[in-house]
């Protein structure tokens, strides 16, 4: 996550910090280039870079820490599901903006990210049953709550939408991506009491009669 960080503090800088947009401007910075315009199809490809990029300092610090500390309690669960989590929620975070951001804006940043696993770290537990899980997303919840006023189209200048379809993205991970009964982890024994062959119902044990070892 600190690696995650660092990549779009120096794209950031890369933009020179106060990054300006100007329909025409042969010479655009990565986050005008990159950032995600409204229903155009070629700006598909834009979904997922434009969320590493930012408006400028102001806009990558007040995602930098919730980013950092969502991620590292989302990656505890493992690195490839986290990094499944994440795909998801960009993908249609991104589209979400795509499909309804207003004519003419461009959206980028890694607010739809944040939104996203915070609503994945709020439903993980109940979706998996497991006490732990439960209890770190209710504690994410007091102490970050208030963020969710952020789905809400109350600010000009911000992507709601991008908040909100990011949230939907995270709870929407979280069910895809939920553990199975038997995985690492996972609630109780998956092949347990189901098969009919032997050491299945009845619990036998050692090699089934005949068999050489």
């Amino acid at each position: 996550m600190v690696g995650w960080v660092a990549l779009m503090w120096v794209l950031t800088a890369i933009d020179g910090g106060t990054p300006r947009c100007f329909p025409g401007m042969a010479d655009q910075p990565l986050v005008c280039e990159y950032g995600i315009e409204p229903r155009d199809p070629a700006e598909l490809r834009d979904v997922f870079p434009a969320a590493f990029l930012h408006f400028g300092f102001d806009h990558l610090i007040a995602n930098s820490v919730p980013l950092l500390v969502f991620g590292f309690i989302a990656a505890l669960r493992g690195i490839g599901r986290f990094l499944g989590v994440c795909l998801i929620i960009i993908a249609i975070s991104g589209l979400g903006v795509w499909l309804t951001s207003a004519p003419g804006s461009i959206t980028a940043g890694a607010s739809g990210v944040v939104f996203g696993l915070f609503g994945y770290l709020l439903v993980r537990g109940f979706v998996e049953r497991n006490a732990l899980d439960i209890t770190i997303g209710v504690v994410v919840f007091l102490l970050y709550g208030s963020i969710l006023w952020g789905v809400l189209p109350t600010a000009s200048g911000v992507s709601w939408q991008g908040h909100l379809f990011g949230l939907i993205g995270g709870v929407l991970a979280a069910f895809w991506l939920r553990r199975s009964p038997g995985s690492p982890g996972g609630r109780g024994d998956r092949w347990r009491g189901r098969g009919r062959g032997w050491g299945g119902r009845r619990g036998l044990q050692g090699p089934p009669p005949g068999h050489p070892g």
